[in-house]
């Protein structure tokens, strides 16, 4: 039977001392008076459509439960949300927890809310192999929701925040677990969003409860701060309110305390103590227009010295979250710096309440800058690459790397403005530009001068990508990119190229197979074919092709059994790897994702070779000359052959041992040396070294065996060579 919403009344708000209404609904009531009063109406009929569904729960402090969705709905009139959000917030538990359905809801309060409660309901009623893959999916699950409505995050954050106001009714381990899930997630995400009051918060109660004793002792300093430091304080802001008010700019001036939180954090990035961290006075001066902040920096300047270097203009270039604000740091009076915000009424709004300010500030808060439509661009993002990811963790891990704060701001040739986490490559601009064009980047114009994907990128550069249609993923790639959207898209595309070269080079390996049987695949009956796949548990052909070429079954057994419906001699028969078909596998450089090079010997074009099947790493192929080779003709049944298509491209790994002169520069010599020849260089390391000779092992990239002799002339050429061999 399903279970319908109760046949609540909507109560007279005429009787607002109705004395049946509890305390904190008046509160909710009294922080929602923005609302009209027929809306206000409709938030105490969903307190009574909650009270009735959470009758009888109560949370592990001993409340009533309906008494967390209300502060939950509080937070959230603080901040101005419409009646919408505040409904949803207040039913936000009803489907997971209580006999209400999601159908009850729409029919009581409209489809909107049904669908916010749907989207911050947990998954706790699914099976999952353990508490971390259930909250990775959850989240995952509130992302989709959110890029639906991003208010769905709103109801999240408030929840969490009362959460973790409230936590001390937890045990220890609950607690720690807690804390840190909203230090490593919900708190970067409050501030991504540009949420920096609610994000203060969280990092504040996080922080107290994983480490309660060292939030005490920093807590008790900051309250203790010597006199000293109060009248400077004091001091510094009446020169800065002074000067503003002769230069006629219209201002508000607070003082900002640092939380221990962030005093805890400095210290442990920066390895600075208490007191130096203390040893920074901040101010914020809120003005009216962007003409008066500029106005302003002027002042603070005149007023004191500016520290060089130490000047961001997040106005003309907004952070990611749609923060905008001027930054600069002073010497102060006192020898100790003052850093001072400076940013207009709105920015102000939206620096603290980030995409909430969007409902509360109609003066604004729309447009392609606006902290409502960064947030949107970021989460439509996410939602395309969790599309891309294997599993839920992996796409939390990669949300994680996107919510780190630094990020570097850059230019596109049109001028635009892309955001990237610290450390980003110019490959991680091309994904974050479009995935095709990340696919098929092959290198980039970093201000004008031609640069390799893998540079790191700073602030204020005009990156321009450039792409060549045969280009595609390599596995090296996921080495230097950071962004989450990169990272995804380049393992789903070697997934995907990857599988084709398996099934292509299992297809060649099987019917090589089958040849030396006297038959071939389109001679094995499709009912043979069909059984064996489901004997062995395989949905078509292509995964056990793919199987065959990854090395995890042995070509010439599957042949074997294919061939016993095809030919009565092959049922008496095995195979021998003499007398299979002489026909080589040739090697065309693009199947890297299946076939590997080995590293005891490097082969490259032009080598004499063999293929070793090796199960899970498919067909490795060595040199004949290579000393492992012995070991490997004691097990023929594995032998591949293989050989170089003569259309064979790309770059392979070499190595060289190098003796040179030990002196200054010699080094240099040789690297110039090589570059010269148009080969890379992977990695240098010293093998041996005395005060007369060193001996260098070069691992270095080559197109084939002539371009790797070429190399070998030009470096035994010069006069601090002493001797050169390939490894």
């Amino acid at each position: 039977m399903t279970p319908v919403a109760p046949a609540i009344r909507p109560p007279d708000m005429t009787g607002v001392d109705d004395p049946s209404v509890p305390d904190y609904v008046r509160e909710l009531e009294q922080a929602a008076h923005y609302l009209p009063q027929d809306q206000r109406a409709v938030l105490r009929r969903a307190w009574a459509v909650g009270a009735a569904a959470h009758a009888g729960q109560t949370r592990k402090t001993g409340e009533p439960y309906i008494t967390h969705p209300i502060a939950v709905a509080r937070v959230l009139a603080d901040q101005g949300l419409d009646v919408e959000t505040l409904i949803a917030a207040i039913l936000h538990d009803t489907i997971e927890d209580t006999p209400l359905t999601r159908d009850c809801l729409a029919s009581e309060f409209g489809e909107t809310v049904a669908e916010l409660v749907d989207g911050v309901t947990k998954l706790d009623k699914l099976h999952f192999r353990d508490r971390q893959e259930a909250a990775a999916e959850s989240f995952r699950k509130m992302l989709l929701a959110m890029s639906r409505d991003l208010r769905v995050i709103l109801i999240k954050l408030a929840d969490r925040l009362h959460n973790m106001r409230t936590l001390g009714g937890q045990g220890s381990e609950a607690r720690e677990r807690i804390a840190l899930e909203t230090l490593e997630i919900y708190a970067p995400i409050a501030q991504r969003l540009g949420m920096n009051l609610i994000k203060a918060e969280l990092q504040d109660l996080g922080f107290r409860a994983l480490h309660p004793w060292r939030h005490a002792v920093i807590e008790k300093r900051i309250r203790t701060q010597p006199v000293v430091r109060r009248e400077s304080l004091v001091q510094i802001e009446a020169n800065l309110a002074q000067r503003l008010a002769k230069e006629k700019v219209p201002h508000r001036l607070i003082s900002r305390v640092k939380s221990p939180w962030s005093i805890y954090s400095k210290m442990r990035a920066e390895h600075k103590s208490f007191t130096q961290v203390m040893d920074v006075f901040g101010f914020r001066i809120v003005v009216r227009s962007v003409a008066d902040c500029y106005h302003a920096l002027g002042v603070v300047h005149a007023t004191y010295k500016p520290l060089d270097a130490r000047f961001r203009d997040f106005i003309a270039i907004p952070k990611a979250n749609g923060y905008q604000s001027l930054h600069t740091v002073l010497f102060g009076p006192y020898g100790s710096p003052v850093e001072v915000q400076i940013r207009t009424e709105e920015m102000d709004l939206i620096a603290e309440r980030g995409i909430a300010a969007h409902w509360s500030y109609k003066d604004g808060g729309e447009g392609p800058n606006s902290a409502q439509s960064r947030a949107h661009n970021w989460i439509t993002g996410l939602v395309e690459s969790q599309h891309a990811t294997g599993s839920s963790l992996e796409f939390l891990e990669n949300v994680k790397v996107d919510l780190f704060p630094d990020e570097v701001y850059l230019f596109t040739p049109q001028g635009d403005i892309l955001s990237l986490p610290r450390n980003a490559t110019a490959l991680d601009f091309a994904y974050a530009v479009h995935t095709d064009v990340g696919n098929t980047a092959v290198a980039a114009r970093v201000d004008g001068k031609l640069s390799p994907l893998r540079t790191k990128l700073a602030s204020g550069q005009r990156i321009e990508v450039i792409t060549a249609r045969s280009s595609a993923p390599k596995p090296q790639w996921l080495e230097f990119v950071v962004s989450g959207k990169a990272r995804t898209a380049i393992r789903q595309q070697l997934k995907h190229i990857g599988h084709e070269d398996a099934v292509q080079l299992g297809h060649r390996m099987l019917d090589r197979a089958l040849e030396a049987l006297e038959t071939s695949l389109d001679r094995v009956p499709g009912e043979r074919v069909d059984a064996y796949l489901a004997e062995h548990r395989y949905p078509r052909l292509e995964p056990l092709l793919a199987d065959i070429a990854l090395g995890n079954r042995m070509p010439s057994q599957v042949a074997v059994a294919l061939a016993r419906a095809a030919t009565g001699k092959a049922a008496r028969r095995t195979i021998d790897p003499v007398a299979l078909p002489e026909d080589k596998i040739l090697i065309t450089g693009a199947e890297r994702g299946v076939i590997s090079f080995a590293n005891c010997c490097l082969p490259v074009p032009g080598d004499e070779i063999m293929g070793y099947h090796t199960a899970g790493k498919g067909l490795v192929v060595h040199r004949l000359d290579c000393p492992n080779v012995a070991e490997y003709r004691k097990s023929p049944d594995r032998w591949v052959g293989v050989g170089w298509d003569r259309g064979i491209s790309g770059d392979f790994a070499a190595a060289l041992k190098i003796e040179v002169d030990n002196r200054p520069g010699a080094l240099a010599q040789v690297a110039a040396a090589i570059a010269e020849v148009e080969s890379n260089i992977d990695r240098v390391e010293y093998i041996d070294r005395d005060a007369n000779m060193a001996v260098l092992r070069f691992a270095i990239e080559v197109s084939d065996r002539r371009h790797l002799a070429d190399v070998i002339r030009k470096v035994r050429k010069l006069g601090v060579v002493m001797g050169i061999q390939r490894i």
